[in-house]
């Protein structure tokens, strides 16, 4: 007996209408992710990208190449299987992966026939239910090509969620949100469209309603160039009439220049009025040449004390070049093991330089004159070996010097002369030790045991040997 559902959809195809119930219970996740993605719209549009006859249909990739899709959990979940849920008929709906396990998306697939080969590797999430089954089996008798690719592939139009299992689901886009914004997509590339196509259309010139636009289009643009006059370049002193009249008056030097027309020499001049003009030339040269050496020697000014402000930028920066890179070059950079060594070598003492030397110095003359007090208080104040028996044999007559040499007296040497003495055998000890402790070793016991059988079998040898000598006498 089947498991009973919670939770169905139909999917609306171009093939017709596909009725799904879901097992949510037993696959919660690929459920929840099924309907989430169906509440957001991804499968509007997607087409059945493989079908294989006799076996399943494919779809669920938005790319129409089986190589694409994602999941509602923005990475690929794993796998449910259920040991009661298996690919006994047709109409049953798992979940696609890419051939290894925990490896699910958005791709699912229906089967067509029984397929036991896909028990255990896909999750079975779904039924197709009533005589939508027939719309399944239309979709996997259509024509294909040599990759199991439809040639007119069926399209998913929208999925209807008639019971959803899981109301808690937020989706991250609704479908209709989605389809208005593919809406609004659509008309913005119409109308780019149809701009490009009014911009790149020809005008009939042949045309009489179209024959002044064109004109007024097409009329040129001339632009005025002005002319660039250096008349201090010029060696002669006579100037042509067009440039004196290109020439603009420096007492006036905000104002902007106009082109001026060119005489035209039709009348005859007179010549006072000729030597007048020439006149007015020279002067307006002079007056040019003195305004532009006063120029020159403001521009000079002005670039001498830049250069100025930016040879001071330069010390200024140098010496902070050169502090900063100074702690730089007295502590160049480390390794991480010079680093350890330091300060193993600053524990230890051997990192110092003068001081260190200093220290070991004083302690050899320390430790040396140490050693020299100690001879020297050894061979004056040391005192016989056998003087504290002498001095025990005497009795009574040393207790008082005996409570004399008890008080404390305050002297610094006196423990230098004292010496120990220890007997010169051990014997005692040795017998001690051997009485008090034995050392039991295995292998001694061992070859003992052996030892002792063999003096056994020995002595029974000879008893046999000499026991059968008397029987036979």
């Amino acid at each position: 007996m089947a498991l009973p559902t919670h939770g169905r959809v139909v999917v609306e195809t171009t093939a017709g209408e596909l009725d799904i119930e879901l097992w949510s219970k037993e696959t919660p996740k690929a459920c929840r992710n099924f309907l989430a993605l169906a509440m957001e719209g991804y499968y509007d549009g997607v087409i059945f990208h493989r079908i294989v006859p006799e076996f399943l249909v494919q779809t669920g990739d938005r790319t129409g190449t089986g190589g694409g899709g994602e999941s509602f959990y923005g990475e690929p979940f794993e796998d449910e299987i259920h040991p009661r849920l298996r690919f006994v008929h047709r109409g049953l709906v798992g979940m696609a992966n890419n051939g290894g396990k925990n490896s699910n998306d958005s791709q699912f697939f229906i089967t067509l026939n029984r397929a036991d080969e896909l028990n255990g590797k896909h999750t079975l999430f779904g039924r197709i239910v009533g005589d939508t089954i027939f719309n399944v089996l239309k979709i996997g008798e259509m024509e294909i090509d040599a990759n199991e690719r439809p040639i007119y592939p069926p399209k998913i139009k929208r999925i209807r969620i008639v019971d959803n299992p899981f109301p808690d689901i937020i989706p991250r886009i609704t479908a209709e949100e989605k389809r208005a914004q593919q809406r609004a997509r659509e008309q913005a590339q119409r109308e780019r469209e149809d701009e490009q196509r009014r911009r790149g259309a020809k005008k009939d010139v042949k045309l009489l309603s179209f024959g002044n636009d064109e004109e007024a289009e097409e009329e040129p643009v001339v632009f005025k160039k002005k002319p660039i006059v250096r008349p201090d370049l010029i060696d002669s002193s006579e100037l042509p009439a067009a440039i004196s009249a290109v020439v603009r008056d420096p007492a006036a030097p905000d104002s902007k220049e106009k082109p001026a027309k060119r005489d035209r020499p039709e009348e005859p001049e007179s010549r006072p009025s000729e030597k007048k003009a020439k006149k007015d030339e020279t002067d307006i040269t002079k007056i040019r040449e003195q305004h532009e050496r006063e120029k020159a020697a403001q521009s000079n000014s002005r670039q001498s004390e830049i250069a100025k402000m930016e040879a001071e930028i330069r010390k200024l920066s140098r010496r902070g070049v050169e502090s900063d890179d100074e702690p730089v070059k007295k502590k160049p950079k480390k390794s991480l093991l010079e680093e350890e060594m330091s300060k193993y070598t600053k524990a230890r003492g051997t990192n110092k330089k003068g001081k260190g030397k200093k220290d070991e110095g004083d302690v050899l003359a320390a430790l040396n004159s140490f050693r020299s007090k100690l001879k020297s208080t050894a061979i004056e104040d040391s005192p016989p070996p056998e003087q504290p028996e002498e001095s025990q044999a005497e009795g009574g007559e040393e207790k008082p010097t005996g409570e004399e040499e008890g008080m404390e007296v305050d002297n610094d040497t006196g423990f230098l002369g004292h010496a120990l003495h220890f007997p010169k055998g051990n014997e005692e000890e040795v017998m001690k030790a051997e009485r008090e402790y034995e050392v039991i070793d295995p292998r001694q016991r061992g070859a003992r045991a052996k030892e002792e059988e063999r003096e056994r079998r020995r002595a029974q040898k000879v008893k046999d040997i000499t026991g059968g000598r008397g029987s036979r006498r």
